[in-house]
């Protein structure tokens, strides 16, 4: 049996390393984003040795392709679907809150009502974030209530609240994700694990939104993608589940980590500036549910993911200083 799973935002960061586990797992896979796909540095799966038999991507977006993400579906009938579509920039949304609101809220529901139609769907997996839950004190549990403080978390809260929605009166097969704070090789190198490594070595400052205070859990990517696939074939219908580390590090001592790696001063590395708005201090995830009802563990160290990323902007160096080191945004 070909086994099928669609991916929509197979462009971003989880979604391209979640198409190469799906490959390397025996699925067929069909990608779609609004953007064409990346420079292949950003594309796990671009050497794929199956990624011409078993792969194809189409340029669509959920705010304006509606109709023929519908018909590609159609077409394909994948088993599974996995969301991984999203304005997603915390800071940003500040700026063009509608944006954010539209393609999180409004497109991401608009898409909900379209897929509840499709009988081939066993599941639907909505991967959101754990920004709903706002500024929290300890570990929280998936039941945390919403506290959204910034419009990015605000509009995922809307999304979040209009996918229990369909679950509840329409049965439509969903499961959702909330992971920490991903990183890894190939992300986009705005994110502050690239950013600090290539910043080093280009002798650039690096600014330090609040001194770094806030406290975080970082987890592998290639552990998000088993969990994530973990959930599609065994989540509950209707179930959060969280996916994280079990240990928690403040965004300084993460800088002064990968300082000591490279043997960098922390001191020549750093800009502290004020702290960006809405920012929460912590949201610490407990992931007790995904390790006890799905067997997944999170096997990537924090040390041992810095230095495959180091490794990764090392071999690249030349290609990737010629990349955009900021967020660019698409409404």
């Amino acid at each position: 049996m070909n086994k099928k799973i669609a991916v929509i935002g197979s462009n971003s960061f989880s979604g391209a390393s979640f198409v190469n586990l799906a490959l390397n797992s025996g699925y067929s896979v069909t990608g779609i984003s609004r953007s064409p796909e990346q420079n292949e540095l950003f594309l796990p799966y671009a050497n794929h040795p199956h990624r011409v038999d078993r792969f194809s991507f189409h340029q669509l977006d959920i705010n304006h392709d509606i109709d023929s993400i519908i018909e590609l579906m159609a077409l394909e009938q994948p088993e599974y679907i996995v969301n991984f579509a999203a304005q997603a920039m915390v800071a940003e949304s500040w700026r063009y809150p509608e944006h954010w609101f539209m393609t999180n809220a409004v497109s991401t529901t608009m898409l909900f009502n379209r897929l509840k139609d499709l009988d081939f769907i066993k599941k639907y997996v909505h991967v959101t974030t754990p920004e709903v839950y706002g500024n929290c004190s300890g570990y929280v549990t998936e039941g945390q209530t919403f506290n959204p403080t910034t419009p990015y978390a605000a509009s995922r809260a809307a999304g979040d609240m209009s996918l229990k929605a369909f679950v509840d009166n329409y049965g439509f097969p969903a499961v959702s994700t909330r992971a920490a704070n991903v990183y890894g090789v190939g992300q986009q190198l705005y994110r502050i694990i690239p950013r600090t490594i290539l910043y080093i070595r280009q002798g650039k400052k690096l600014q330090l939104h609040g001194g770094g205070h806030s406290e975080r859990s970082f987890i592998h990517i290639n552990d998000v993608a088993d969990a994530t696939l973990k959930v599609a074939l065994g989540g509950e219908v209707g179930e959060v589940y969280h996916i994280a580390t079990q240990s928690t590090i403040s965004i300084r001592d993460l800088v002064q980590l990968i300082c000591n790696k490279m043997e960098a001063k922390f001191e020549e590395v750093v800009d502290v500036v004020d702290d960006r708005p809405g920012k929460d201090a912590a949201y610490l995830l407990d992931s007790l549910k995904i390790r006890e009802r799905l067997g997944w563990q999170d096997v990537v160290t924090l040390e041992r993911g810095i230095e495959e990323a180091g490794a990764w902007i090392d071999a690249n160096l030349s290609q990737l200083e010629q990349q955009v080191d900021r967020y660019v945004h698409k409404p």
